[in-house]
């Protein structure tokens, strides 16, 4: 009969096995990820929601884990930690460029015609406008995350467009704050007096009653543009069996039930390939955030 201590070194054996780091440990689980452009209960709240549909649509076991940054949400893809990303423009664009293979599958309807809204803060005396507020110059500026197509790299390009100069020696201080919902409060607040933000967020928080229009309003809209998108790996049809790739990209197709749409908020998913991005990539080199 085995001693005490060797069930002890066999017990320690296994969990050190278990506990294993190599991407392929669990291959049998489906593991997806975002990137974190809201806080994270209610991120968690919605892609725990997906991860249910996805086991049940694909017969496969799916996953949803948590990211704390745009870059990490692209390192996770690159590492094959994840194999399916609901990436933004930007952050897609780069996963694939590291990732030979990987594909955009599907889009938001809303996706195809994405915008950016500046904001602003009352005390500014900033008003709506159609043409782009030069009036910027000189004001506190946030945008949101560093990776962000909407939250950063397409109200750069207009700000750079616009004024021919980077933001820093446009505006008096230019600050980051990581995600849509915390670009509201931030102008909101005063805290800054302008800032950039996702059309999506902004009316999402709107309806939530989170946004105090007689503090905050929208003063210039971009013209639309290609954004988020559902990024998978190349090598998923040899992981799972031949044919995985499409079962996934119809599952999220099909994926028809008002509460998961809402979730995001999407009236539906629609095909995207990676040409639809093209015009997101040419943007990033021109502004130098891709080589």
């Amino acid at each position: 009969m085995p001693s005490r201590i060797t069930l002890l070194l066999c017990s320690a054996l296994w969990l050190l096995l278990l506990g294993g780091v190599s991407p392929h440990a669990f291959a049998d689980t489906f593991v997806f990820t975002a990137i974190p452009d809201e806080d994270e209960a209610r991120l968690r709240q919605r892609f725990d929601k997906v991860a249910a549909y996805l086991s049940r649509e694909l017969g496969v076991e799916s996953k949803y884990i948590p990211v704390k940054s745009y870059a990490a949400a692209v390192t996770a893809f690159r590492n094959d930690q994840v194999q399916l990303a609901w990436f933004g423009g930007l952050s897609g664009v780069r996963a694939r460029t590291l990732v030979p293979g990987a594909e955009a599958i599907a889009q938001g309807y809303e996706d195809q015609a994405f915008l950016t809204y500046f904001i602003a803060h009352a005390s500014t005396g900033l008003k709506s406008s159609q043409t782009f507020p030069k009036d910027l110059a000189g004001k506190t500026f946030t945008f949101g995350s560093k990776g962000s197509t909407s939250g950063r790299l397409m109200p750069e390009f207009y700000v750079r467009q616009n004024f021919m100069k980077a933001p820093d020696d446009v505006f008096t201080k230019v600050g980051f704050s990581g995600n849509h919902a915390k670009t509201i409060a931030l102008v909101q607040s005063g805290a800054y007096q302008v800032g950039a933000v996702n059309f999506k967020a902004w009316e999402n928080a709107l309806q939530s009653g989170k946004i105090d229009l007689a503090k905050v309003s929208i003063i210039w809209t971009t013209p639309p543009y290609p954004d988020y998108q559902w990024t998978i790996r190349g090598d998923v049809d040899k992981r799972w069996k031949t044919g995985f790739k499409q079962r996934v990209t119809d599952v999220l197709l099909n994926m028809k039930d008002p509460d998961l749409l809402a979730s995001f908020p999407r009236k539906s998913f629609i095909p995207a390939k990676n040409a639809d991005y093209q015009p997101i990539l040419d943007v990033a080199k021109q502004i130098k955030l891709i080589d």
